[in-house]
């Protein structure tokens, strides 16, 4: 019986800390991967003085899943989150959503290169998914990457990336963001109760992107990726009219449904004189795992049409993938490993490096 995840996170947790918690209640698992009879995993310090201590941990790791039924080879990575210790910082002070401050005019966020606006005319095509990938793609191309998750009222990517601490702030005013999967993140949901509703209206909309663009310390990135929620609404405007925008992808399905309200959303950053780099056809296609069989559950090629139409490129054409899925429910995202869908995300992450956008 091939060997889940579930049976090296049950070995794992047996390996005890010496304060009495394991690797995986301490949170210290990264990255786990299987493939086939191969296990590939990171361990991840919250500094690197505790990683020089780590590595008999590391190596009993590697040992004990080595030992489970399956499993022919082991790969243990010992990463730290921090060159040192950090100093006690205090949770953010913040009132997140107040009415944005006055400004001239669009505003560039300090030591960011590029910002790509990831959008969808509609909810449900996986504009979210399709970003947390991307992110993560984008660094495994060696990208100093940042994911901004500007879905407001449905903040996803702390699921999605696998964090759930709150960010800290050293004076109340500024955040430090997350880090996960080689990316820094930001989103409102980590500062907000998980199942709470954002019940807002416009200008606090408009303030909350205003202050995790600004009040969050990005530090150097060659490209942030921000995940906007669906439609053409307040938080599309604030950020297409008071950010200087690199480019906006686009996401939809080929289901003519989908197609109508993608023309939208690529109508609206028409409108708003934000240049669009490409089109992503989400759920192309579904391949049988039993049978091989290919079928067009909401059609096929209708995003790739409407690319030739609009003269924009198609960045790529992506499945619909169980594995996809449960790995973003995991907070692993399939990008992260070696697979087939891996690799399709690996290649729009080059083709926007290669095209100078990422």
């Amino acid at each position: 019986m091939p060997v889940t995840k579930a049976d090296v996170q049950a070995v794992l947790s047996k390996i005890a800390l010496p304060d009495g918690s394991d690797l995986v209640s301490r949170d210290f698992l990264r990255a786990l991967v299987i493939d086939g009879e191969s296990v590939r995993f990171v361990l991840e310090a919250p500094n690197a003085d505790i990683a020089r201590m780590m590595e008999p941990l590391r190596k009993a790791a590697e040992a004990s899943v080595a030992q489970l039924p399956g499993v022919s080879q082991v790969q243990v990575a010992l990463t730290a989150h921090e060159a040192s210790p950090a100093p006690k910082q205090a949770a953010p002070n913040l009132k997140i959503g107040g009415h944005p401050k006055p400004q001239a005019g669009p505003m560039k966020v300090a030591g960011v290169k590029r910002i790509l606006a990831v959008g969808s005319g509609k909810g449900g095509v996986g504009k979210s998914t399709v970003s947390s990938n991307l992110a993560v793609a984008l660094a495994k191309q060696g990208r100093k990457v940042g994911l901004l998750d500007a879905d407001i009222y449905g903040p996803s990517q702390p699921r999605m990336m696998g964090v759930n601490k709150r960010p800290a702030s050293p004076d109340g005013k500024t955040i430090i963001p997350l880090h996960a999967h080689g990316v820094t993140i930001m989103s409102l949901g980590f500062m907000l109760e998980e199942d709470k509703p954002v019940v807002w209206r416009g200008p606090m909309l408009m303030g909350a992107l205003q202050q995790m663009l600004t009040q969050v310390q990005w530090g150097e990135l060659d490209v942030l990726i921000v995940d906007l929620p669906p439609g053409t609404g307040d938080v599309q405007l604030t950020l297409c009219q008071k950010t200087e925008l690199t480019g906006a992808i686009v996401v939809s399905t080929p289901q003519d449904v989908a197609l109508l309200d993608a023309r939208k959303a690529l109508g609206m950053f028409d409108q708003l004189k934000t240049p669009v780099l490409g089109l992503i056809e989400n759920m192309s296609l579904f391949h049988c795992p039993n049978c091989g069989h290919e079928a067009h559950i909401f059609g096929h090629g209708g995003v790739a049409a409407e690319a030739e139409k609009l003269g924009v490129p198609l960045l790529g054409a992506l499945p619909i993938d169980l594995d996809t899925r449960l790995a973003g429910d995991g907070g692993t995202p399939i990008a992260a490993g070696e697979s087939d869908m891996a690799k399709a995300y690996g290649q729009i992450a080059e083709g926007l490096v290669k095209g100078g956008m990422a």
